[in-house]
């Protein structure tokens, strides 16, 4: 028996319910919501071994995508099928894309909402987090010289590049250097665990996932149509994220700012309010669906851009589980993704610079509200939904 061979399987329903609970409570960002994941599936359901708990968070931090959100996906595939996969999703992710499709709705319909104080106080918070993600990543990702070289340099080359050819640029080449550079220990002596996907399916998850990568950028070209650049710029974002959710803010901007679609006022605020929900940082495309200019906007752009920011991270997930023994031994493969992770960090660096800094920070004040901000996150562990809701406070605060 498969050590993930459940001795009894669930509904669909009870694992969406399972996931509901865990949608409207896991605070945190990525990291906290994998403990989570342990606490409920490996200790006290007991659906699977902590040795298979841990194969399979390895195989999701390998994969581009958010990686809590994937191994919640295996998780309901393996309990209860392909019904368990979209259950699964759905419970863990409609809480926080509910709450950000509310928020994009309150600033669309309010004058004056994004240049009000306390909008502004969540910009600064915005500089904290993202700050925040490039300390914790570059601690985790970049552990040696190399490594934090390819890094600054990624970072530079995307300061000199801004657009979605030079981030594109920075992943392939960091990538490269990180399979010729780096020297990598692969994965040995345990077995991977097996899941209800044949290869044969899994070859077809990889080709719908290539296909819209191809496809969607022709038909944004030759129609030049604002959905279309808005779903190719959301779907590429998904994509190509790699080292965490918060990778996911300077692919969205380049893909929504630079066509118009979005405000880069509008972005930073839904960004900043995205760090004080529940779940998935991922439902951030939500609110931009939901806010966007073009032919949808409400709830039904935020509904469709949610799925589409999903879709990749779901088909190279499907695609990944059947192959994942033989792929876990390579390490030229994992050699390639450690540079990327390092890139992704440069990336990032950059994003905290422009658009994140330039946007937010006007005076000594801001600065010394965003330090504040940091010390909270990254000091004092403050929960990052209370750190928002102190810098909204303080914002509304400062204009009275």
């Amino acid at each position: 028996m498969s050590p993930l061979e459940p001795t009894t399987s669930e509904s669909a329903w009870r694992v969406f319910l399972v996931f509901l609970r865990l949608g409207l409570t896991s605070f945190g960002g990525p990291i906290a919501h994998l403990s989570y994941f342990r606490l409920e599936f490996v200790e006290r359901r007991r659906w699977l071994t902590d040795r298979s708990y841990s194969d399979l968070v390895a195989l999701c931090q390998l994969l581009p995508g958010p990686a809590s959100s994937q191994v919640g996906m295996a998780l309901g595939l393996h309990r209860a099928g392909w019904p368990g996969l979209l259950a699964a999703w759905a419970g863990f992710t409609l809480p926080s894309a509910v709450l950000m499709i509310l928020f994009a709705l309150g600033v669309a319909g309010y004058e004056g909402i994004v240049e009000s104080g306390w909008l502004h106080g969540l910009k600064i918070v915005a500089v904290a987090v993202v700050a925040q993600a490039v300390w914790g990543m570059a601690r985790s990702l970049c552990t040696d010289r190399l490594r934090a070289g390819m890094a600054l340099s990624a970072a530079v080359l995307t300061l000199a590049m801004p657009s979605v050819v030079g981030q594109i640029v920075v992943i392939i080449v960091s990538g490269l250097l990180g399979r010729w550079a780096l020297k990598i220990d692969p994965a040995l002596g345990q077995s991977a665990c097996s899941y209800p996907v044949s290869r044969r399916t899994g070859a077809v998850a990889l080709m719908l996932l290539v296909l819209p990568l191809v496809l969607l950028p022709v038909w944004a070209v030759a129609s030049g149509s604002p959905l279309a650049v808005l779903l190719e710029g959301v779907y590429r974002a998904g994509a190509l994220v790699f080292g965490g959710g918060h990778v996911v803010l300077p692919l969205l901007q380049t893909a929504v700012v630079q066509s118009g679609t979005v405000s880069t006022a509008d972005l930073l605020a839904g960004y900043a309010a995205a760090q004080a929900v529940p779940g998935p940082l991922f439902t951030f495309a939500a609110y931009l669906g939901a806010i966007a200019d073009g032919p949808l906007g409400g709830w039904a752009g935020g509904m469709l851009m949610l799925v589409v920011i999903f879709l990749p991270a779901a088909l190279v997930l499907v695609g990944a589980l059947p192959f994942w023994e033989s792929l876990r031994q390579r390490k030229d493969l994992q050699a390639a993704v450690s540079g990327i992770n390092a890139g992704v960090v440069g990336i990032l660096l950059a994003a905290l610079y422009d658009p994140v800094w330039t946007s937010a920070i006007h005076d000594r004040w801001d600065v010394a509200t965003a330090l504040i901000a940091f010390g909270l996150l990254v000091v004092a562990h403050a929960p990052p939904f209370l750190v928002v809701l102190l810098a909204g406070i303080v914002g509304w605060a400062v204009v009275l």
